[in-house]
């Protein structure tokens, strides 16, 4: 399986677009719909990258950015 991408989006249609699109060039595409599970996703799965939103739920991407730099130096691309 190809390199482990972490995909952090509210909107399930950009979620399942996104994730059809990196699996087609063989990226193993693991989503979440909020920031909740990121720092456990990222200790359990260690993902490659993480590609996270900015307005989530609940609390934004800054904050999930802030928690996962506190952690992880993971590069991030936000969305």
């Amino acid at each position: 399986m190809g390199k482990r991408v972490l995909l952090v989006d509210d909107d399930e249609k950009l979620r399942k677009l996104l994730k059809e699109y990196l699996e087609g060039y063989g990226f193993m595409v693991l989503t979440l719909a909020d920031g909740d599970a990121v720092l456990n996703t990222i200790r359990k799965e260690s993902p490659e990258i993480v590609i996270l939103d900015v307005m989530l739920p609940k609390k934004d991407g800054l904050e999930v950015l802030k928690e996962i730099r506190a952690v992880s130096h993971v590069p991030v691309i936000m969305l």
